[in-house]
């Protein structure tokens, strides 16, 4: 064995040019994994934080839910309907809804999403939140996401500077602004669809959205009681709750929001499709490189096998460049996706960031790529016949 990593290792080592192009190549297909790798957790993550964050043991939603970014809202009553079941502490509401900002400089107006409930009774486990309840509980006060896109203007430096900030809010029925003033920043993120974030009180959520009822509730969010069986007290609202509802659990209520993000909207299929696509690619680079390195040691092959040696020998020896290859371009491939991950996150604010499973899956994709190409270009090396070379 110990020959053979050596043959591998001279063999490619011989043409240095060849080999830094070689493993140039590599590196280029794994930071394309790597990029993509990483845009679909972020897509996974970004879309699935506020799910993260909301305090409560079981949630209702509606039977026509999709997504957070849609309006599929159910009667409020049927959350004073399971009070009184055995198990459940308290019960409640969470509106969300698209609104417009004003950007404090330009005047341009930018899709903000808008969470509203009752501020005396916290759903959201964020610090801010804890502390700036009582803040929620006066007229027209909004805390402002910290992490929202830079196209709403100088928010949070404003803020931080002590200014007053006032913003001019636009609901998507009506011309006329309703104001606001910035009385915290709490930090949650934005996602694919969404850039930035609000939360409000109730009543301040339905003055900006006036001909929206009250009675028209989004999330319903189900805190137990320290003793009672969630699984048993799930099944019991299953049971009871009308039809146009259900009751899931906060895992079920995260996948369902990937599953949304993964099968139904068309940048979950795009990100799926670069994946395999390059992979696929980077199968013919490798097989193109060790194909011609074969076919520039043919010679030397038929010798050994002129020598004795058989064709598991000679295999072993192409799948062992296709692993030191692999090694070679996983490594700066790796090195530059921590820095271009950095890059992403300071421009677009998502949670894109490099750990251990994400390597740990771009390196099997790697090895398994030049594995598969090493196994394709040895069918020349197979047939190769001492007898046409002496």
């Amino acid at each position: 064995m110990i020959i053979n990593i050596s043959l591998a290792w001279l063999q490619l080592a011989r043409q240095k040019a060849r080999f830094l192009v070689a493993a140039t190549g590599i590196a280029f297909i794994a930071v394309m994994m790597f990029i993509q790798v990483g845009f679909q957790d972020a897509l996974y993550t970004s879309a699935t934080q506020l799910h993260n964050h909301l305090k409560g043991d079981l949630f209702i939603i509606s039977t026509q839910y999709q997504s957070l970014t849609f309006n599929q809202s159910f009667p409020r009553w049927y959350l004073y309907q399971i009070l009184g079941c055995d198990g459940i502490e308290s019960v409640n509401p969470l509106y969300m809804q698209f609104a417009k900002l004003k950007n404090l400089n330009n005047g341009i107006k930018f899709p903000i999403f808008i969470l509203g409930f009752e501020p005396d009774k916290s759903i959201l486990d964020l610090p801010i939140i804890q502390q700036s309840h009582s803040l929620l509980q006066l007229p027209n006060i909004v805390l402002f996401d910290s992490k929202s896109r830079s196209q709403f203007g100088p928010i949070s430096q404003e803020f931080e500077e002590e200014k007053t900030v006032i913003l001019e809010i636009f609901n998507y029925t009506s011309s006329i602004g309703y104001k606001v003033k910035v009385g915290g920043l709490f930090s949650l993120g934005p996602s694919f669809g969404v850039d930035g974030n609000l939360i409000v009180s109730a009543s301040t959520f339905f003055q900006i959205f006036q001909g929206r009822s009250v009675q028209n509730v989004d999330i319903g969010i189900i805190n137990l009681k320290p003793d009672a069986n969630p699984q048993r007290v799930l099944a019991s609202l299953t049971a009871n709750l009308p039809k146009d509802v259900i009751v899931i659990t906060r895992q079920d209520f995260i996948n369902l929001e990937k599953n949304y993000w993964t099968v139904r909207a068309p940048i979950g299929f795009v990100f799926q499709l670069m994946v395999t696509m390059v992979f696929i690619v980077g199968v013919v680079v490798v097989y193109q490189i060790l194909y011609s390195n074969i076919s520039s040691h043919l010679a030397e092959y038929a010798t050994l096998k002129a020598m004795g040696f058989k064709n598991k020998y000679l295999l072993i020896v192409v799948f062992q460049q296709s692993l030191i290859l692999a090694f070679f371009g996983y490594i700066p491939g790796l090195a530059i996706s921590i820095a271009l991950y950095d890059v992403a996150q300071d421009f677009t604010n998502l949670p894109i960031s490099m750990s251990l499973d994400k390597a740990a899956l771009v390196l099997f994709f790697i090895v398994l790529m030049c594995l598969a190409s090493g196994f394709i270009s040895t069918k020349k090396l197979r047939n190769v016949d001492p007898a046409n070379f002496f």
